[in-house]
C-alpha cells in the first residue's frame, strides 16, 4: 500500500502503519546530510570559484580554507579543487561531526565534479569516487594559467614544480642510488652483446649493467634494475655511451651479473663499456631534495 503524501510504501501490521526499515535509514541520513550542509553554509568559511560559466561554493575549515584559496589562485583544476574539499568534507564529517558513513558519502556527493556532472566525455574516475577531467578545455585553461604566471614579475618560485611528485614516485632505495651518484659521479656500465665478424648480426644479450645500486646499499638489490628504470623514466638518470676511466671497468666485469651474461653471450662474447651519470635535471633535484655534504 502506498501513502498519497509521501509516496512510499507502508506496510499495515493490525491498525498501525509501519514504514519499511530501508526507507526509515535513507530518510535519516538524508535529514542528517541537510541538516550539516546547512552548517558548512552557516559557517561562512567558503572559497568561491568560477568553473566553466557557472560559480560553486564549498565550504570547511579556516585552514582548508586558505589552502583551497591559493589553490584557486594557482590555476588547479576544478577537479582538484573538487578532490580536496570532498577528503576535506569527510574528516570533519567524521572526526567531528560524528556522522555515518551513509551520511559521509552523501556530504561528499554534495561537492560538485569539475563540469557539474559526472561519466561525461573527457573526464576519468579515480581513487575514491572522484572525477578527474581531462578534456582539452581544462588544459587549455591550465596552460594559459602558467602562461600567465611566466609574464607576472611578481611570481617567484623557488624550486621546480616537479621535484614535490618525484619526491612521491622514487622508493627509499632509489634515493639512496641518487645520493651515491650526487656524490661519487658517472659510474661504470657495460652492455654484452654476441660477437659476430664486424659486428653485423650482434645481438644484445644485457644491457646497461652496472653494480651501482649495491654500492648505493640498497635494501632490496633484487629490485635493482626496476629502480634504475624508474629513475630513468623521472630523467634523473642516464646511460650515456661516454666510458668513464678503463680502470674502473675491471670491477663491474667480474660481478655475477655480468658474468652471467657473458656466459650466455658464448664465445668471445663482446663488452661495451658505457656509463651511468645523473641528468643536470637529476643533478639540480639532488642538490634541492637531499642533505649531501652538509649542505
Amino acid at each position: 500500500m502506498t501513502d498519497d503524501r509521501t509516496g512510499r510504501e507502508m506496510v499495515r501490521p493490525g491498525s498501525r502503519a509501519v514504514e519499511r526499515s530501508s526507507d526509515v535509514e535513507q530518510r535519516q541520513i538524508s535529514n542528517e546530510a541537510r541538516l550539516i550542509r546547512g552548517a558548512f553554509r552557516a559557517a561562512g568559511l567558503a572559497v568561491g570559484t568560477a568553473v566553466r560559466g557557472g560559480q560553486w561554493t564549498v565550504g570547511t575549515t579556516v585552514e582548508v580554507t586558505k589552502q583551497l584559496t591559493q589553490a584557486v589562485i594557482d590555476g588547479e583544476s576544478s577537479a582538484d579543487l573538487a578532490e580536496r574539499t570532498g577528503a576535506a568534507l569527510q574528516s570533519i564529517a567524521r572526526s567531528v561531526l560524528g556522522v555515518s558513513e551513509g551520511s559521509v558519502r552523501e556530504i561528499v556527493s554534495y561537492v560538485p565534479s569539475s563540469n557539474g556532472g559526472g561519466g561525461s566525455s573527457g573526464q576519468q574516475t579515480v581513487g575514491n569516487g572522484y572525477i578527474r577531467s581531462a578534456s582539452l578545455d581544462d588544459l587549455r585553461r591550465r596552460g594559459d594559467a602558467l602562461l600567465a604566471r611566466s609574464a607576472d614579475v611578481y611570481f617567484t618560485e623557488d624550486v621546480h614544480p616537479a621535484y614535490d611528485r618525484i619526491l612521491d614516485q622514487i622508493a627509499p632505495d632509489e634515493a639512496r642510488i641518487l645520493r651515491f651518484m650526487a656524490l661519487s659521479g658517472p659510474q661504470p656500465a657495460v652492455d654484452v652483446r654476441t660477437n659476430r665478424p664486424l659486428g653485423i648480426g650482434s645481438e644484445l644479450v644485457s644491457g646497461d649493467l652496472t653494480s651501482v645500486p649495491e654500492q648505493a646499499g640498497v635494501r632490496y638489490p633484487d629490485r635493482a634494475r626496476l629502480y634504475l628504470i624508474n629513475l630513468n623514466r623521472l630523467g634523473l638518470l642516464v646511460t650515456s655511451h661516454d666510458p668513464v676511466l678503463l680502470s674502473r671497468y675491471m670491477v663491474l666485469e667480474v660481478q655475477p651479473v655480468v658474468e652471467a651474461a657473458l656466459k650466455k653471450a658464448g664465445r668471445a662474447p663482446k663488452i661495451v663499456r658505457k656509463s651511468l651519470r645523473l641528468t643536470e635535471f637529476g643533478d639540480d633535484f639532488c642538490k634541492t631534495c637531499f642533505s649531501i655534504n652538509g649542505s
